[in-house]
């Protein structure tokens, strides 16, 4: 497939562009640091650009078969980045229409999952991380309000631990006792999902 990454230049970003590589897709990579893909500088395209100027996205977007968004602010949250998350999604959903591709999946967060008990994600994401959550509903609100073929994933805590290809996942839910997930795993669900046609239009949590 023809894949564009974004938020490329992250830990899930790195993986996901890592993983897809290995199976032989074509990936352009659309970044404000192109120097930090250097490591793949001969195997893949990269385009240097902002992810909020939706003209600049069109462009990339354009021919492609779909866009695969592991972007999210860098933490702590600079003041200037409380609504990052979602100028992002109206960047990208207009410049996704306006390119005439209509497949994305983009990571999110379980914090918004509402009946989450063990762990109890909704309430620990409004007490410690309230802007996340704020920030992170408004962007699934304008993907889930558009007429793009999106799939919205909801790891819990992310780590640096091997690819392991072995998670859980579970439809408009975060599995039970949920409460971490290799970054790795989040890139290997990213890349079975995209060609997923029966995962359109939902919302899954994925965890270890």
């Amino acid at each position: 497939m023809k894949l564009v990454v974004l938020g490329a230049t992250g830990g899930t970003g790195l993986e996901i562009v890592r993983q897809a590589v290995d199976q032989r897709h074509h990936v352009t990579a659309f970044v404000r640091r192109p120097d930090r893909l250097n490591a793949f500088a001969h195997q893949i395209a990269i385009q240097q650009g902002e992810l909020l100027n939706a003209t600049a996205l069109a462009e990339v977007v354009r021919g492609q078969d779909a866009v695969l968004s592991a972007f999210g602010p860098r933490v702590p949250i600079a003041r200037q980045d409380a609504n990052l998350l979602r100028d992002f999604a109206g960047a990208l959903t207009a410049a996704m229409q306006r390119a005439g591709v209509r497949r994305v999946v983009v990571i999110s967060t379980a914090f918004l999952f509402k009946d989450a008990i063990l762990p109890p994600a909704y309430l620990v994401g409004r007490l410690f991380f309230s802007g996340v959550v704020k920030d992170s509903c408004a962007m699934e609100q304008i993907f889930t309000g558009s007429s793009l073929d999106w799939t919205i994933v909801r790891p819990p805590q992310l780590n640096e631990k091997p690819h392991t290809g072995k998670y859980r996942v579970r439809e408009a839910h975060l599995p039970a006792f949920g409460f971490n997930i290799p970054r790795a795993d989040v890139a290997d669900f990213f890349l079975k999902t995209v060609a997923d046609s029966g995962s359109i239009r939902k919302v899954v949590g994925v965890c270890h």
